[in-house]
Protein backbone atom coordinates (compact mmCIF):
# COMPACT_ATOMS: atom_id res chain seq x y z
CA UNK A 1 0.00 0.00 0.00
CA UNK A 2 1.85 3.27 -0.78
CA UNK A 3 1.96 5.40 2.21
CA UNK A 4 2.18 8.33 0.30
CA UNK A 5 -1.55 7.83 -0.85
CA UNK A 6 -3.31 6.62 2.40
CA UNK A 7 -4.95 10.01 2.27
CA UNK A 8 -7.37 8.89 -0.08
CA UNK A 9 -8.35 6.02 1.41
CA UNK A 10 -11.87 5.93 2.82
CA UNK A 11 -12.51 6.41 6.10
CA UNK A 12 -14.11 2.22 6.20
CA UNK A 13 -11.43 1.10 3.95
CA UNK A 14 -8.73 2.99 6.54
CA UNK A 15 -10.57 1.41 9.59
CA UNK A 16 -10.22 -2.38 7.90
CA UNK A 17 -6.59 -1.26 7.00
CA UNK A 18 -5.40 -0.39 10.44
CA UNK A 19 -7.55 -3.11 12.52
CA UNK A 20 -5.72 -5.86 9.95
CA UNK A 21 -2.15 -4.15 10.57
CA UNK A 22 -1.58 -3.26 7.13
CA UNK A 23 -1.22 0.36 7.96
CA UNK A 24 -1.00 2.36 11.06
CA UNK A 25 -2.57 5.47 12.54
CA UNK A 26 0.70 7.46 12.36
CA UNK A 27 1.51 6.80 8.70
CA UNK A 28 -2.60 7.67 7.53
CA UNK A 29 -2.20 11.32 9.70
CA UNK A 30 1.11 11.82 8.31
CA UNK A 31 -0.70 10.98 4.84
CA UNK A 32 -3.36 13.91 5.23
CA UNK A 33 -0.94 16.24 7.00
CA UNK A 34 0.91 15.35 4.02
CA UNK A 35 -1.75 16.46 2.10
CA UNK A 36 -2.61 19.69 3.70
CA UNK A 37 1.09 20.61 3.19
CA UNK A 38 0.72 20.08 -0.15
CA UNK A 39 -2.41 21.42 -1.02
CA UNK A 40 -4.02 23.72 2.14
CA UNK A 41 -2.34 27.30 0.94
CA UNK A 42 -5.33 27.31 -2.09
CA UNK A 43 -8.08 25.95 -0.58
CA UNK A 44 -7.29 27.36 3.29
CA UNK A 45 -9.97 24.76 4.76
CA UNK A 46 -8.41 24.47 8.25
CA UNK A 47 -8.74 27.18 11.12
CA UNK A 48 -6.81 25.67 14.06
CA UNK A 49 -4.32 22.33 13.24
CA UNK A 50 -1.19 21.31 15.45
CA UNK A 51 0.46 18.14 13.67
CA UNK A 52 2.49 17.10 16.18
CA UNK A 53 -0.83 16.50 18.49
CA UNK A 54 -2.25 15.23 15.39
CA UNK A 55 0.52 12.79 15.56
CA UNK A 56 0.50 12.15 18.86
CA UNK A 57 -2.95 11.41 19.27
CA UNK A 58 -2.21 9.04 16.47
CA UNK A 59 1.00 7.08 18.23
CA UNK A 60 -1.35 6.78 21.04
CA UNK A 61 -4.01 4.72 18.97
CA UNK A 62 -1.32 2.33 17.57
CA UNK A 63 -0.11 1.74 21.25
CA UNK A 64 -3.43 1.18 22.57
CA UNK A 65 -3.60 -1.24 19.71
CA UNK A 66 -0.24 -2.77 20.18
CA UNK A 67 -0.69 -3.57 23.66
CA UNK A 68 -4.17 -4.81 22.89
CA UNK A 69 -6.67 -2.01 24.66
CA UNK A 70 -10.10 -2.02 23.75
CA UNK A 71 -10.28 -0.49 19.83
CA UNK A 72 -13.31 1.41 18.34
CA UNK A 73 -15.00 1.54 14.74
CA UNK A 74 -12.51 4.60 13.95
CA UNK A 75 -9.39 3.43 16.39
CA UNK A 76 -7.32 5.63 14.40
CA UNK A 77 -8.92 6.85 11.44
CA UNK A 78 -8.76 11.32 11.59
CA UNK A 79 -11.97 13.66 11.32
CA UNK A 80 -12.04 17.08 10.78
CA UNK A 81 -14.27 19.21 13.25
CA UNK A 82 -15.82 22.54 12.26
CA UNK A 83 -14.79 25.44 14.63
CA UNK A 84 -17.96 25.73 15.99
CA UNK A 85 -17.65 22.78 18.28
CA UNK A 86 -15.85 23.06 21.11
CA UNK A 87 -12.79 20.77 21.83
CA UNK A 88 -10.83 20.77 24.72
CA UNK A 89 -7.76 20.67 23.24
CA UNK A 90 -8.08 22.98 20.40
CA UNK A 91 -9.53 26.71 20.30
CA UNK A 92 -13.26 27.18 18.95
CA UNK A 93 -13.25 30.50 17.70
CA UNK A 94 -16.66 30.31 15.62
CA UNK A 95 -15.49 32.52 12.46
CA UNK A 96 -15.71 35.15 14.32
CA UNK A 97 -13.66 38.27 16.11
CA UNK A 98 -15.61 38.44 19.44
CA UNK A 99 -14.35 34.40 20.24
CA UNK A 100 -11.18 35.24 19.38
CA UNK A 101 -9.19 32.74 21.49
CA UNK A 102 -11.50 30.74 23.05
CA UNK A 103 -10.52 27.64 24.63
CA UNK A 104 -12.96 25.46 26.03
CA UNK A 105 -12.98 23.64 28.78
CA UNK A 106 -14.72 20.35 27.83
CA UNK A 107 -15.13 18.66 24.66
CA UNK A 108 -18.77 18.60 22.29
CA UNK A 109 -20.69 15.21 23.22
CA UNK A 110 -19.79 14.31 19.19
CA UNK A 111 -16.40 14.65 19.76
CA UNK A 112 -16.33 12.71 23.25
CA UNK A 113 -18.01 10.02 21.22
CA UNK A 114 -15.60 10.25 18.40
CA UNK A 115 -12.75 9.78 21.04
CA UNK A 116 -14.52 7.30 22.34
CA UNK A 117 -14.65 5.48 18.69
CA UNK A 118 -10.99 5.96 18.63
CA UNK A 119 -11.13 8.65 16.43
CA UNK A 120 -8.26 11.37 15.69
CA UNK A 121 -9.24 15.06 15.57
CA UNK A 122 -7.25 16.24 13.12
CA UNK A 123 -7.89 19.62 13.91
CA UNK A 124 -10.66 22.88 13.31
CA UNK A 125 -11.71 24.05 9.95
CA UNK A 126 -13.06 26.99 8.68
CA UNK A 127 -16.55 28.16 9.61
CA UNK A 128 -18.43 31.09 8.24
CA UNK A 129 -19.05 33.90 10.77
CA UNK A 130 -21.23 32.24 13.42
CA UNK A 131 -21.72 29.51 10.89
CA UNK A 132 -24.06 32.49 9.27
CA UNK A 133 -23.56 33.62 5.84
CA UNK A 134 -20.25 36.08 6.15
CA UNK A 135 -17.73 33.93 4.32
CA UNK A 136 -14.73 32.68 5.73
CA UNK A 137 -11.12 32.22 4.22
CA UNK A 138 -11.78 28.56 2.13
CA UNK A 139 -12.14 27.92 -1.48
CA UNK A 140 -13.69 25.44 -3.44
CA UNK A 141 -10.95 22.43 -4.03
CA UNK A 142 -12.35 21.92 -7.86
CA UNK A 143 -11.70 25.99 -8.57
CA UNK A 144 -10.26 28.13 -6.16
CA UNK A 145 -12.10 31.11 -7.51
CA UNK A 146 -15.84 29.76 -6.65
CA UNK A 147 -17.51 29.60 -3.32
CA UNK A 148 -17.03 26.29 -1.34
CA UNK A 149 -20.34 26.74 0.40
CA UNK A 150 -20.83 27.46 4.08
CA UNK A 151 -21.59 27.64 6.66
CA UNK A 152 -19.48 24.45 6.87
CA UNK A 153 -17.07 25.28 3.58
CA UNK A 154 -13.54 24.26 6.19
CA UNK A 155 -14.97 20.89 6.51
CA UNK A 156 -16.94 19.86 3.20
CA UNK A 157 -13.39 21.27 1.43
CA UNK A 158 -11.09 19.42 3.52
CA UNK A 159 -12.66 16.22 2.88
CA UNK A 160 -12.84 16.79 -0.85
CA UNK A 161 -9.20 17.55 -1.26
CA UNK A 162 -8.14 14.59 0.33
CA UNK A 163 -6.44 16.13 3.51
CA UNK A 164 -9.34 14.40 5.98
CA UNK A 165 -11.65 11.34 4.98
CA UNK A 166 -14.27 12.09 7.47
CA UNK A 167 -15.51 15.71 9.18
CA UNK A 168 -18.33 17.19 10.89
CA UNK A 169 -20.18 20.59 10.14
CA UNK A 170 -23.31 21.54 11.07
CA UNK A 171 -26.69 22.89 8.99
CA UNK A 172 -29.12 25.44 10.26
CA UNK A 173 -30.79 26.18 6.90
CA UNK A 174 -28.52 24.33 4.54
CA UNK A 175 -24.94 24.77 5.82
CA UNK A 176 -23.99 20.73 5.37
CA UNK A 177 -25.61 19.90 2.12
CA UNK A 178 -24.92 22.94 0.04
CA UNK A 179 -21.45 23.06 0.23
CA UNK A 180 -20.90 18.84 -0.14
CA UNK A 181 -22.93 19.36 -3.37
CA UNK A 182 -19.97 22.49 -4.32
CA UNK A 183 -17.30 20.48 -3.27
CA UNK A 184 -18.31 17.18 -4.57
CA UNK A 185 -18.51 15.09 -1.60
CA UNK A 186 -21.13 12.89 0.14
CA UNK A 187 -23.03 15.17 2.83
CA UNK A 188 -25.68 13.92 5.29
CA UNK A 189 -28.30 16.24 7.79
CA UNK A 190 -29.46 13.37 10.41
CA UNK A 191 -33.05 13.68 11.54
CA UNK A 192 -33.14 16.46 14.15
CA UNK A 193 -32.46 15.35 17.59
CA UNK A 194 -30.82 12.26 16.69
CA UNK A 195 -26.62 13.31 17.22
CA UNK A 196 -26.58 15.86 19.86
CA UNK A 197 -25.30 19.34 19.70
CA UNK A 198 -23.77 19.87 23.45
CA UNK A 199 -20.87 21.85 23.84
CA UNK A 200 -21.40 23.23 19.90
CA UNK A 201 -22.43 26.94 19.21
CA UNK A 202 -26.13 27.41 19.21
CA UNK A 203 -27.70 29.98 16.49
CA UNK A 204 -31.53 27.74 16.73
CA UNK A 205 -32.33 24.84 19.14
CA UNK A 206 -35.73 24.61 16.35
CA UNK A 207 -33.65 24.34 13.41
CA UNK A 208 -29.62 23.47 14.11
CA UNK A 209 -28.61 19.53 13.16
CA UNK A 210 -24.88 18.27 13.06
CA UNK A 211 -23.84 17.56 9.82
CA UNK A 212 -21.44 14.85 8.16
CA UNK A 213 -18.84 14.96 5.69
CA UNK A 214 -17.29 11.70 3.69
CA UNK A 215 -16.38 10.89 0.39
CA UNK A 216 -18.34 7.80 0.21
CA UNK A 217 -21.68 6.47 1.33
CA UNK A 218 -20.19 3.68 3.77
CA UNK A 219 -18.54 6.52 5.37
CA UNK A 220 -21.75 8.96 6.29
CA UNK A 221 -22.71 5.34 7.90
CA UNK A 222 -19.95 4.62 9.42
CA UNK A 223 -19.49 7.97 11.33
CA UNK A 224 -23.29 8.40 12.15
CA UNK A 225 -23.40 5.51 13.59
CA UNK A 226 -20.87 6.70 16.23
CA UNK A 227 -22.42 9.64 17.21
CA UNK A 228 -26.06 9.21 17.78
CA UNK A 229 -27.21 9.31 21.25
CA UNK A 230 -28.70 11.29 24.45
CA UNK A 231 -27.02 14.55 25.99
CA UNK A 232 -28.89 15.69 29.05
CA UNK A 233 -27.48 19.05 27.58
CA UNK A 234 -29.39 18.86 23.89
CA UNK A 235 -32.98 18.72 25.15
CA UNK A 236 -34.33 17.54 22.12
CA UNK A 237 -32.36 14.25 22.31
CA UNK A 238 -33.67 11.24 23.92
CA UNK A 239 -32.47 7.74 24.56
CA UNK A 240 -32.78 5.04 22.02
CA UNK A 241 -31.42 2.51 20.25
CA UNK A 242 -28.50 3.21 18.30
CA UNK A 243 -29.41 2.78 14.73
CA UNK A 244 -27.76 0.00 12.57
CA UNK A 245 -26.63 2.85 10.10
CA UNK A 246 -23.65 0.59 8.56
CA UNK A 247 -25.61 -3.00 8.14
CA UNK A 248 -28.82 -1.51 6.63
CA UNK A 249 -27.52 1.46 4.53
CA UNK A 250 -24.96 -1.78 3.07
CA UNK A 251 -28.24 -3.87 2.46
CA UNK A 252 -29.90 -4.50 -0.52
CA UNK A 253 -33.28 -2.67 -0.64
CA UNK A 254 -36.31 -5.13 -0.58
CA UNK A 255 -37.96 -3.74 -3.46
CA UNK A 256 -36.65 -1.03 -5.66
CA UNK A 257 -36.62 2.17 -4.54
CA UNK A 258 -39.49 4.67 -5.20
CA UNK A 259 -38.61 8.18 -5.63
CA UNK A 260 -40.69 11.73 -5.38
CA UNK A 261 -39.49 14.15 -7.40
CA UNK A 262 -40.12 17.33 -5.62
CA UNK A 263 -39.43 20.88 -7.40
CA UNK A 264 -39.85 23.12 -4.90
CA UNK A 265 -40.89 26.68 -4.97
CA UNK A 266 -37.16 27.47 -5.78
CA UNK A 267 -37.03 25.63 -8.96
CA UNK A 268 -37.09 28.50 -11.16
CA UNK A 269 -33.56 30.25 -9.62
CA UNK A 270 -32.11 26.52 -10.42
CA UNK A 271 -29.94 27.14 -13.56
CA UNK A 272 -30.64 25.24 -16.66
CA UNK A 273 -27.46 22.51 -16.82
CA UNK A 274 -29.32 21.61 -13.08
CA UNK A 275 -32.58 21.88 -14.99
CA UNK A 276 -31.33 19.10 -17.91
CA UNK A 277 -29.83 17.16 -15.82
CA UNK A 278 -32.45 16.30 -13.21
CA UNK A 279 -34.71 15.79 -16.62
CA UNK A 280 -31.84 12.91 -17.83
CA UNK A 281 -32.10 11.33 -14.09
CA UNK A 282 -35.73 11.30 -14.01
CA UNK A 283 -36.14 9.86 -17.18
CA UNK A 284 -33.41 7.49 -16.67
CA UNK A 285 -35.04 6.40 -13.34
CA UNK A 286 -38.28 5.60 -15.43
CA UNK A 287 -40.90 3.89 -12.83
CA UNK A 288 -39.16 4.33 -10.08
CA UNK A 289 -40.02 8.25 -9.84
CA UNK A 290 -43.11 10.39 -9.99
CA UNK A 291 -43.34 13.61 -9.72
CA UNK A 292 -45.00 15.30 -6.92
CA UNK A 293 -46.07 18.95 -6.08
CA UNK A 294 -45.89 20.39 -2.56
CA UNK A 295 -48.78 20.30 -0.68
CA UNK A 296 -50.44 24.07 -0.28
CA UNK A 297 -49.17 24.08 3.20
CA UNK A 298 -45.92 23.81 2.31
CA UNK A 299 -45.12 27.07 0.59
CA UNK A 300 -45.36 29.36 3.26
CA UNK A 301 -42.36 26.80 5.18
CA UNK A 302 -39.33 29.61 3.36
CA UNK A 303 -41.07 32.69 5.85
CA UNK A 304 -41.75 30.45 8.47
CA UNK A 305 -37.78 29.02 8.43
CA UNK A 306 -36.81 32.64 8.60
CA UNK A 307 -38.73 34.02 11.03
CA UNK A 308 -37.82 31.06 13.47
CA UNK A 309 -33.91 31.57 13.00
CA UNK A 310 -33.81 35.31 13.07
CA UNK A 311 -35.70 35.37 16.06
CA UNK A 312 -33.97 32.42 18.09
CA UNK A 313 -30.31 33.73 16.87
CA UNK A 314 -31.13 37.22 18.09
CA UNK A 315 -31.82 35.21 21.75
CA UNK A 316 -28.76 33.08 21.29
CA UNK A 317 -26.15 36.01 20.02
CA UNK A 318 -27.69 38.90 22.72
CA UNK A 319 -24.24 38.89 24.58
CA UNK A 320 -22.55 39.00 21.27
CA UNK A 321 -24.62 41.89 19.82
CA UNK A 322 -24.17 43.94 23.33
CA UNK A 323 -20.73 43.04 23.73
CA UNK A 324 -19.69 43.87 20.18
CA UNK A 325 -22.39 44.33 17.30
CA UNK A 326 -19.86 46.62 15.50
CA UNK A 327 -17.46 44.09 14.96
CA UNK A 328 -19.94 41.73 13.18
CA UNK A 329 -20.77 41.21 9.27
CA UNK A 330 -23.32 43.24 8.00
CA UNK A 331 -25.29 39.94 6.85
CA UNK A 332 -25.30 39.02 10.83
CA UNK A 333 -26.20 42.56 12.14
CA UNK A 334 -29.00 42.74 9.44
CA UNK A 335 -30.31 39.10 10.78
CA UNK A 336 -29.98 39.87 14.33
CA UNK A 337 -31.95 43.40 13.97
CA UNK A 338 -34.85 41.67 12.39
CA UNK A 339 -34.76 38.79 15.15
CA UNK A 340 -34.60 41.40 17.76
CA UNK A 341 -38.19 42.87 16.63
CA UNK A 342 -39.82 39.78 15.61
CA UNK A 343 -43.38 39.83 16.61
CA UNK A 344 -43.95 36.42 19.39
CA UNK A 345 -47.10 35.77 17.38
CA UNK A 346 -45.55 35.18 14.30
CA UNK A 347 -42.58 32.96 16.17
CA UNK A 348 -45.32 31.24 17.93
CA UNK A 349 -47.50 30.51 14.68
CA UNK A 350 -43.86 29.61 12.79
CA UNK A 351 -43.14 26.72 15.57
CA UNK A 352 -46.82 25.53 15.47
CA UNK A 353 -46.60 24.59 11.61
CA UNK A 354 -43.57 22.34 11.61
CA UNK A 355 -45.27 19.39 12.81
CA UNK A 356 -48.60 19.60 10.30
CA UNK A 357 -46.35 19.99 7.68
CA UNK A 358 -44.50 16.57 9.02
CA UNK A 359 -47.88 14.90 8.96
CA UNK A 360 -48.44 16.16 5.40
CA UNK A 361 -45.53 14.57 4.19
CA UNK A 362 -46.31 11.32 5.76
CA UNK A 363 -48.56 10.81 3.19
CA UNK A 364 -45.77 10.69 0.12
CA UNK A 365 -43.67 8.37 2.38
CA UNK A 366 -46.51 6.02 2.95
CA UNK A 367 -46.26 5.54 -1.39
CA UNK A 368 -43.01 7.15 -1.59
CA UNK A 369 -39.02 5.92 -0.09
CA UNK A 370 -37.75 8.96 -0.63
CA UNK A 371 -38.05 12.68 -2.06
CA UNK A 372 -35.54 13.62 -4.53
CA UNK A 373 -34.85 17.56 -5.50
CA UNK A 374 -31.76 19.49 -6.18
CA UNK A 375 -29.18 19.95 -3.18
CA UNK A 376 -28.35 23.65 -4.06
CA UNK A 377 -29.36 26.06 -7.48
CA UNK A 378 -26.25 24.81 -9.39
CA UNK A 379 -22.99 24.57 -9.05
CA UNK A 380 -20.87 26.48 -6.61
CA UNK A 381 -21.25 30.42 -7.80
CA UNK A 382 -17.76 32.15 -9.10
CA UNK A 383 -16.53 34.25 -6.11
CA UNK A 384 -15.62 34.38 -2.63
CA UNK A 385 -18.29 37.19 -1.50
CA UNK A 386 -21.14 34.59 -0.97
CA UNK A 387 -21.77 31.46 -0.08
CA UNK A 388 -24.65 30.31 -2.58
CA UNK A 389 -28.25 29.71 -1.73
CA UNK A 390 -29.66 27.39 0.60
CA UNK A 391 -33.06 27.54 -0.67
CA UNK A 392 -32.95 24.08 -1.66
CA UNK A 393 -32.38 22.96 1.81
CA UNK A 394 -34.75 25.16 3.81
CA UNK A 395 -37.81 23.19 3.72
CA UNK A 396 -36.42 19.76 5.03
CA UNK A 397 -34.36 21.67 8.11
CA UNK A 398 -37.21 23.29 9.25
CA UNK A 399 -38.99 19.88 9.07
CA UNK A 400 -36.16 18.14 10.68
CA UNK A 401 -35.52 15.18 8.18
CA UNK A 402 -32.74 13.29 7.06
CA UNK A 403 -31.25 14.28 4.22
CA UNK A 404 -28.20 13.32 2.00
CA UNK A 405 -26.57 15.18 -1.11
CA UNK A 406 -25.06 12.60 -3.02
CA UNK A 407 -22.11 13.66 -6.19
CA UNK A 408 -23.80 12.33 -9.00
CA UNK A 409 -23.86 15.15 -11.86
CA UNK A 410 -21.57 17.90 -13.43
CA UNK A 411 -22.12 21.04 -14.14
CA UNK A 412 -21.36 22.72 -18.20
CA UNK A 413 -18.55 24.02 -16.17
CA UNK A 414 -17.24 20.97 -14.88
CA UNK A 415 -18.02 21.89 -11.33
CA UNK A 416 -19.94 19.22 -9.10
CA UNK A 417 -23.67 19.47 -8.55
CA UNK A 418 -25.49 16.81 -6.26
CA UNK A 419 -28.76 15.31 -5.86
CA UNK A 420 -30.27 15.54 -2.46
CA UNK A 421 -32.01 12.57 -1.14
CA UNK A 422 -35.01 13.25 1.90
CA UNK A 423 -36.60 10.52 3.93
CA UNK A 424 -39.37 10.66 6.83
CA UNK A 425 -38.17 12.07 10.13
CA UNK A 426 -35.72 8.66 12.32
CA UNK A 427 -35.77 6.94 8.33
CA UNK A 428 -32.14 7.65 8.57
CA UNK A 429 -30.71 4.06 7.69
CA UNK A 430 -33.13 3.43 5.58
CA UNK A 431 -32.51 7.12 3.53
CA UNK A 432 -28.50 6.00 3.50
CA UNK A 433 -30.24 2.33 1.89
CA UNK A 434 -32.13 4.10 -0.86
CA UNK A 435 -29.44 7.03 -1.75
CA UNK A 436 -26.83 3.74 -2.02
CA UNK A 437 -29.53 2.20 -4.72
CA UNK A 438 -29.77 5.60 -6.05
CA UNK A 439 -25.51 6.15 -6.74
CA UNK A 440 -25.16 2.53 -8.19
CA UNK A 441 -28.50 3.25 -10.63
CA UNK A 442 -26.67 6.34 -11.96
CA UNK A 443 -23.26 4.62 -12.11
CA UNK A 444 -24.35 1.69 -13.86
CA UNK A 445 -26.29 3.93 -16.26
Amino acid sequence: MDATQLNWLSASDAARALRDGAISSEQLVEACLARVREADGAVQAWAHLDPEHALTQARARDRDRSEGQPTGPLHGVPVGLKDIIDTLDYPTEDGTVLHAGRTPVHDATVVAMLRAAGAVVLGKTVTTECAYFAPGKTRNPHNPEHTPGGSSSGSAAAVAAGMVPLALGSQTNGSTIRPASYCGVYGFKPTHGLVPRGGMLQLSRTLDHVGLFARTLEDLALLGEQIVGHDPRDPDTRVRARPAFVSVAGAEPPLPPLLAFVKTPPWDRAADDLKAGFAELVAALGDRVVEIELPESARQAWDWQRTIMEAEMAANFAAEWERGRDQLSPQLRSLLERGREARAFDYQTALARIAPLNEGFAEIFERCDAILTPSAPGTAPKGLDSTGDPAFCTLWTLCGMPAVSLPLMQGENGLPMGVQLVGPRAGDARLLRTARWLAAQVQSG
